[in-house]
Parts: C-alpha cells; sequence; structure tokens
C-alpha cells in the first residue's frame, strides 16, 4: 500500500512538472513603504487601492496575455515595452500597466527622504530647461494638461538631451508605437484620476503640486546614470 501511495504520488508530481509553464509569470512588486508613508500627498486609502487593486490587475491580466500569446513567454517586461507594436492592445494596456505602475512606486519616497538631483542630473536638466524650477514647471504643465487618463515623463534621449512628453493610458516612451516621443525615463507620474481622486477629487493640479514633495531623486538619479552608460 505504501508503495502504491508512493508511486501515486511521483506520478502525480511528474503530471504538475509537465502542466506547469516553462515561463515565469510576471508578479506584484511590493511597495518599498508603508502605504501610509507618501502622507500627506498620497493618502494611504489611495496607495492600497492602487496598489492592491488596480496594478494587481494589470499584472494578472498580462498573465493571462501571456498564456495566450506564446511569443510574450521569452520576453522581460522592460523589452516587452519596445516591442509592443506586435501585439494586441490588450497586451499594450496590462503590459504598460504593469511596467509603469512599477517605476511609479520606486520614484517615490516618504516626504523628505528623496534626496537631491546630483550634480549631473541637474547640470542635463539645467541644459535642457533652464533650471530645475523650469522643469518643474513644463512636467506638471504636461501632466494638468493630459486629456483623460495617462502619465507625464522626464525622459532622456538617444543623443543625452532631458524632454518633457506625456502618453494616454498605460502607453511609456519605451513602446514602439506611432505618435510616442521615445526615451529613457526617468521620472514617471502616473494621472489617472485612481491615483489621486479620493483624496483631490477633480483637483489634478494640486495632487500635482503634492507630488514634487515625493519625488525620489536617488532614483531619478540612478536611472539618468544608467541611460548614459
Amino acid at each position: 500500500m505504501l508503495r502504491l501511495i508512493r508511486t501515486c504520488c511521483l506520478t502525480l508530481l511528474a503530471l504538475v512538472a509537465v502542466a506547469a509553464p516553462a515561463w515565469a509569470q510576471f508578479s506584484l512588486p511590493p511597495l518599498p513603504y508603508p502605504v501610509e508613508a507618501l502622507e500627506p500627498a498620497i493618502d494611504a486609502d489611495t496607495m492600497t487601492l492602487h496598489h492592491d487593486r488596480h496594478h494587481a490587475a494589470y499584472v494578472s491580466n498580462l498573465n493571462g496575455q501571456i498564456r495566450a500569446n506564446p511569443a510574450l513567454q521569452s520576453l522581460d517586461l522592460e523589452t516587452l515595452q519596445g516591442q509592443m507594436s506586435h501585439f494586441p492592445l490588450a497586451v499594450r494596456n496590462n503590459g504598460g500597466g504593469h511596467w509603469n505602475h512599477s517605476q511609479f512606486w520606486a520614484v517615490m519616497a516618504p516626504p523628505g527622504e528623496g534626496g537631491t538631483p546630483s550634480d549631473d542630473l541637474l547640470a542635463a536638466i539645467t541644459s535642457s530647461f533652464g533650471s530645475l524650477d523650469a522643469m518643474k514647471m513644463q512636467f506638471s504643465q504636461a501632466a494638468a494638461s493630459r486629456f483623460g487618463s495617462g502619465w507625464a515623463w522626464l525622459i532622456c534621449t538617444d543623443d543625452g538631451s532631458l524632454a518633457i512628453t506625456s502618453t494616454a493610458n498605460q502607453d511609456n516612451p519605451l513602446m514602439d508605437l506611432p505618435g510616442i516621443e521615445n526615451g529613457t525615463p526617468l521620472l514617471g507620474l502616473d494621472v489617472w484620476e485612481h491615483a489621486y481622486y479620493l483624496k483631490y477629487q477633480n483637483r489634478r493640479v494640486d495632487y500635482i503640486s503634492s507630488w514634487w514633495d515625493l519625488v525620489n531623486w536617488t532614483e531619478v538619479n540612478r536611472r539618468y546614470n544608467q541611460a548614459l552608460a
């Protein structure tokens, strides 16, 4: 009897191994800080809903698309962004949503803990925009004027200069799609209503203004250095 049970267990394990996908599913990254850490700029309820519901849904839906599209199974998340023109809209929306939100959590830090722009980054900002304040103003205008849902971005272009752009829905500057200004994202701000509506209602401009207190310049500096490498 014991031998029979052991044989059945081994057979079951073998079947599970065969049935398991050869590709790794994407997973929801944990927040790098407690949900209340960004208050008062972003409240804990918004962070919980945004991360645990909205971002989690993008991850789950993307994994569903991977099961339906074998060509996706060998791509990491960032590589996927640059090949979006080859895949259905659902991959674009959910793959973009996963990448965009993952970077969004990383470019924020609790108030007073985000550091400052490095000398090299500040020099690049000054060269491209005139000053840090001028860059913030132009970025804020791009975020405020994005019609409907989308994102505002500070990017490093191929020639090393900086630019500000915005994208609709869950598009981003890495995507190989018409109408998108390409570059390496250094800073991205979510202006979908779910990112701010619980606290700010329709006052998107107030949300944008408060968000600058959360920018993790240490991470932005790292991304800038990586873009130039």
